[in-house]
């Protein structure tokens, strides 16, 4: 198969309306996509990604208005953060309608909803109609794609089309949030701070525990995740770290530059010590890094609050495989 990069919205519907699956550009990452009403479709994604059938997947709709056709008993405390957030990198764990398959929830009555914040990829949506099934375009457990190059990279050859929107503005993935009850809990943190969320609600926003669920709740809880190919180790802080001269390592740094290592064998995430540009270049960072044939890469950790949290979720799972 021919795998075309390309701005085309309208051979993506084609696609699509066929069953087919494409990479789609969003804020966070992109995603392959499919239809999420079409069995074949979402098995076609879990086919191309090799991904586990009980992880769950994301969809995509077009509009808040859009989502009653899809979930029901929707909290108020849920329109109140999709008019706040939505389109962008928010997601809504709800209770989903039959018209949603089973085979996308991993048998869950709940399913995962978002609206994107992408021209391409809202007008994509807007000219279909069906929502879209949309997990990160990549196999199953490596690092997430930020670029049309890195889905090229990686899914050459697998599927027919990649629609490019540039590079991905916000670099991880978007933050899951359900409910129980009154209460609003965050099952994956992302590029909407926890901090931001609880600010739009008034009250606290728990984080929930991963180890306390025996299998995924929604999409990203799996154990390894966005991992490279080469051996990866997280640490707290690299500037007391003693480079070994047995080993060829590739450091990633938060802000500043390892004086004893090699410059080309470095990367730093943000110069100003910037959050959000730290999450931005984290998987480009990534992908970059496994190009240099290092036998080991070791990053540190980043400060712990705001995006921070999501940031070092990513490291941690991307370190653990």
């Amino acid at each position: 198969m021919e795998t075309i990069v390309g701005q085309d919205v309208l051979v993506c519907k084609a696609i699509l309306e066929n069953n087919g699956v494409v990479a789609i550009p969003t804020e966070t990452v992109y995603g392959l996509a499919g239809n999420a009403m079409n069995i074949a479709a979402i098995h076609k994604i879990y086919e191309v990604k090799n991904r586990p059938k009980e992880n769950p997947l994301i969809v995509h709709i077009s509009s808040f208005q859009e989502l009653e056709k899809y979930a029901f008993d929707i909290p108020i405390i849920a329109y109140k953060l999709m008019s706040a957030f939505w389109p962008g990198p928010l997601t809504l764990l709800l209770k989903k309608k039959a018209n949603i398959p089973d085979e996308a929830t991993a048998n869950s009555p709940l399913a995962a909803f978002r609206v994107p914040n992408h021209l391409l990829t809202l007008a994509l949506l807007q000219s279909i109609d069906f929502p879209l099934v949309a997990p990160s375009a990549n196999p199953f457990g490596y690092i997430s794609p930020t670029s049309a190059d890195h889905v090229i990279e990686q899914l050459n050859g697998k599927i027919p089309y990649i629609l490019d929107g540039g590079f991905c503005e916000k670099g991880i993935e978007s933050t899951i949030v359900g409910f129980d009850g009154e209460q609003t809990i965050i099952y994956r943190t992302g590029s909407l701070d926890i901090d931001t969320i609880s600010f739009v609600l008034e009250e606290p926003v728990l984080i929930f525990d991963e180890s306390t669920s025996k299998k995924p709740i929604t999409s990203g809880m799996m154990k390894y995740h966005y991992s490279p190919l080469t051996p990866m180790v997280l640490v707290d802080n690299l500037d007391d770290f003693e480079v070994s001269n047995d080993l060829k390592i590739g450091f990633i740094r938060f802000k500043n530059q390892l004086q004893l290592a090699d410059n080309e064998l470095q990367i730093i995430l943000s110069p100003t010590g910037d959050l959000n540009e730290t999450a931005k270049n984290l998987y480009a960072a990534l992908h970059e890094m496994d190009k240099k044939n290092v036998e080991l890469i070791i990053a540190e950790k980043v400060p712990h609050q705001g995006i921070g949290i999501a940031i070092n979720d990513r490291l941690l799972k991307a370190s653990s495989r």
